[in-house]
């Protein structure tokens, strides 16, 4: 510095794309297995510290996972954000412990018996084992997971000890305990509220109150008081035929404990404010995009229905995710989304397709980094894809959920924008995918499909969940 100048710092540019990596995966499937329709992860979600995960699959378990990383360097993650964690390390989780949440309505398992034995029957073993006769063991029927009607007797008419008798009986002196299991209560049911299937539980930042809902109607609860419920939200009409949208998600805003989002299944996002009314039947505000004049179809009000939203961590954004599109609002402006990232644009030709096998119809979830600046959502063949969001990123990467995630990498698809005025933009990102195609030239494979992801609170770590099994990411 001479003469009082003053040094000016050249403004940042965007961050760099994210280099992913495997951390690990829950219940990896073999070659060939079945998996069972109760087995398949429905949700996943992180706690607000991102020291436990938990999962929930179709047969109601719900399953927790606890951080190990970072009891070996001490603090949570929380404190370790105050450190280089980049270093050479990356989280890890273990299982914890499981519970049954609620029964399925519809449940299919494999039954298995005992199709073969490693041992004659019709020999008596030496050294305490005992065998009982070919004809009462064929008699004997079998029950499932190789259960038997006499298992408590095992000393039948037909035992016979060895020659010489038992030379020695083994039993156990010292029970020590190893590891402390721990045991899910159930603490209260809300039950008798909802007419139709729950899509939504949202827990509110006063720490008091959560909200559900179902297609029709959402509720609000106090968290020490399961016999009532108030309806804030109710879309029903007087007619049932008279019925045009349904909600599709809802959230509390992070912050504002009287503020909450709704999306609907015509593409739109109220945002509600429960100080105007008990029965929040008219919405503070509304966000939406206009249809573009003489694009619409017989799918366009399929695929512009929200499947998902989620407010960013200050509570300024919600992100939400219909069938092609990722879309970022400002809560600060309801002319239209800020951003669009196209996520199934080469589907648009196979639409009357995926409309006959029900693909069309699929429910996938997306999530932001705990930072705002990137964003994620699924897709098919178990794939992901990560998009940044920050002022002038490119970035846009695609991963499958396997060991190898850079195995379909995609390439980096352009990236016009037009400006709204006031330093806002509109970004539009085109895919730059083949129809049905990767830039491997792999089919696509819409039996495989990625609708459940979660994105760590305070690290650049994604959990996501193909099928039955659950894989980790970090960058």
């Amino acid at each position: 510095m001479n003469g009082g100048d003053e040094v000016v710092a050249a403004p940042a540019g965007p961050p760099h794309p994210l280099e992913w990596k495997f951390s690990q995966v829950f219940g990896e499937r073999t070659a060939g297995e079945e998996v069972q329709e109760v087995d398949i992860i429905s949700a996943i979600e992180f706690d607000k510290s991102g020291d436990h995960l938990a999962t929930g699959d179709r047969g109601g378990r719900v399953v927790l996972f606890e951080r190990t990383d970072t009891k070996d360097h001490g603090g949570s993650s929380r404190d370790l954000e105050r450190v280089d964690y980049s270093i050479g390390r990356h989280p890890e989780f273990r299982y914890k412990t499981e519970f049954q949440s609620h029964e399925p309505e519809v449940q299919e398992k494999k039954v298995k018996k005992i199709s073969e034995m490693n041992v004659d029957p019709s020999k008596s073993m030496g050294n305490g084992s005992i065998a009982s006769s070919s004809n009462s063991s064929s008699s004997r029927p079998y029950l499932a997971n190789g259960g038997s009607p006499d298992r408590y007797n095992y000393i039948s008419n037909d035992f016979s000890f060895p020659p010489g008798g038992i030379p020695s009986l083994r039993l156990p002196m010292v029970v020590s305990s190893h590891e402390t299991s721990l045991v899910a209560r159930c603490r209260r049911v809300y039950a008798h509220a909802h007419d139709y299937h729950i899509n939504s539980i949202s827990n509110n930042s006063d720490g008091e109150t959560f909200i559900s809902a179902d297609d029709l109607r959402i509720n609000l609860w106090n968290l020490e008081i399961s016999n009532q419920s108030f309806n804030i939200v109710d879309v029903k009409p007087a007619n049932m035929e008279d019925l045009t949208e349904v909600i599709t998600s809802a959230e509390f805003h992070p912050t504002h404990c009287n503020t909450l989002a709704y999306s609907s299944s015509k593409g739109s996002i109220r945002l509600v404010d429960l100080r105007q009314s008990a029965l929040c039947d008219s919405h503070a505000k509304l966000f939406e995009e206009q249809e573009a004049p003489g694009s619409r179809s017989f799918f366009t009000e399929i695929i512009a229905s929200i499947s998902d939203i989620k407010f960013g961590k200050d509570g300024r954004y919600i992100l939400s995710r219909d069938y092609m599109t990722l879309k970022l609002w400002d809560i600060n402006m309801d002319s239209g989304p800020v951003a669009t990232f196209q996520v199934h644009e080469y589907l648009r030709p196979k639409l009357c397709d995926l409309y006959e096998n029900d693909s069309i119809f699929d429910k996938f979830e997306c999530c932001l980094s705990g930072d705002g600046l990137r964003l994620a959502t699924g897709s098919y063949s178990n794939l992901f894809r990560v998009f940044g969001c920050a002022p002038g990123s490119a970035e846009a990467t695609t991963l499958e959920a396997s060991k190898n995630p850079m195995r379909r990498l995609v390439p980096t698809p352009s990236r016009p924008s037009r400006s709204l005025g006031n330093s806002i933009t509109r970004v539009v990102r085109r895919g730059a995918e083949t129809p049905g195609v990767d830039a491997n030239g792999n089919s696509f494979d819409f039996t495989t499909k990625l609708l459940h992801l979660a994105w760590h609170p305070s690290e650049n770590s994604i959990a996501c969940a193909a099928a039955n099994s659950l894989y980790m990411y970090y960058a």
